[in-house]
C-alpha cells in the first residue's frame, strides 16, 4: 500500500468538507515558513465549495498568497470546464485583493502550453517551493490530471506535461503537474465528497495502486466525507 493510500486508510470520515479544508489552509499559512503563501489549486464541484468556503476566512492574509494550477483542461480560459475560471469565479473574484494568479496558458499547443508553466514552476521551486497543493480524486483513482495507464505517471523529468485520458472517460487534452510537483510540495491536501467517489476510496484503502495512492508529499492530508467513505448518505 502506498503511503497515502495507507493515510487514507488510517483516517476518518469528515463531516464538513469545505470547513475542514479552510481550516487546513488557514493552519497551513499561520505556519508558512517564509513571507509567502503558495498554494496549488484543484477543479471539480468539491474543489469549488472549498474556495467559497475559504474565501470567507479572516485568518489568511491574501495579498501574501499566490495561486497556480495542478491541472487543467486544454480549453478557452472563459469555457464553463476551465480550471481557471473556476477558481476565479469562486474564490478570486470574491476576494478583495490576492497576491497573484498564474492560471496554466491554454492558447498554444497543449506541449507548448506545458512547457511554459514548466518554467513557472521551476522558478516556484528556486525561490521556497509549494506550501500546499489542493488534489482532488477521480472515480477512477486519478488526481490532477494523472491517470491511470497514462504515461505521465512515469514522467520524472518534468514538472508539467501535456495529457490525456487514455482510458476515454475524461473529456480535453489535458495540463498537469507531475509527481516530481506534487511531492516537492510541504503538503498535500486531498479533498474527496459524494458516494461517487466511494469505489474510488475502498480501493485505495485496499492498497491497488491508483494514481492518487503515490502522492508521497513531506504531508499527505485526506479529507473525504462519510459518503465517499461508506458509499452512502452523510
Amino acid at each position: 500500500m502506498g503511503r497515502a493510500a495507507g493515510l487514507l486508510a488510517a483516517s476518518e470520515p469528515v463531516k464538513d468538507v469545505p470547513g475542514a479544508f479552510a481550516a487546513a489552509l488557514e493552519e497551513r499559512f499561520a505556519s508558512r515558513p517564509g513571507d509567502r503563501f503558495v498554494v496549488l489549486l484543484s477543479g471539480g464541484s468539491t474543489a469549488a465549495a472549498c474556495y467559497d468556503e475559504v474565501a470567507g476566512s479572516e485568518s489568511i492574509d491574501w495579498s501574501l498568497v499566490d495561486l497556480y494550477l495542478g491541472d487543467e483542461r486544454v480549453v478557452p480560459a472563459e469555457d464553463p470546464d476551465a480550471n481557471q475560471r473556476l477558481v476565479r469565479e469562486h474564490l478570486v473574484d470574491k476576494l478583495a485583493r490576492v497576491g497573484s494568479f498564474t492560471p496554466m496558458p491554454t492558447e498554444l499547443e497543449p506541449e507548448r502550453c506545458a512547457a511554459e508553466y514548466d518554467a513557472v514552476l521551476g522558478g516556484l521551486l528556486g525561490r521556497g517551493g509549494i506550501d500546499v497543493i489542493h488534489l482532488g480524486l477521480g472515480p477512477d483513482g486519478h488526481t490532477a490530471s494523472l491517470f491511470p495507464l497514462a504515461p505521465s505517471l512515469e514522467v520524472d523529468d518534468r514538472l508539467c506535461v501535456a495529457t490525456e485520458d487514455p482510458n476515454g472517460r475524461n473529456a480535453h487534452r489535458r495540463l498537469s503537474v507531475t509527481y516530481r510537483l506534487i511531492d516537492s510540495a510541504r503538503c498535500a491536501l486531498f479533498t474527496v465528497s459524494g458516494a461517487e467517489k466511494h469505489e474510488a476510496v475502498e480501493r485505495l484503502c485496499e492498497g491497488e495502486n491508483l494514481p492518487a495512492g503515490r502522492v508521497a508529499s513531506a504531508e499527505v492530508r485526506w479529507l473525504v466525507d462519510r459518503a465517499a467513505f461508506k458509499g452512502g448518505p452523510t
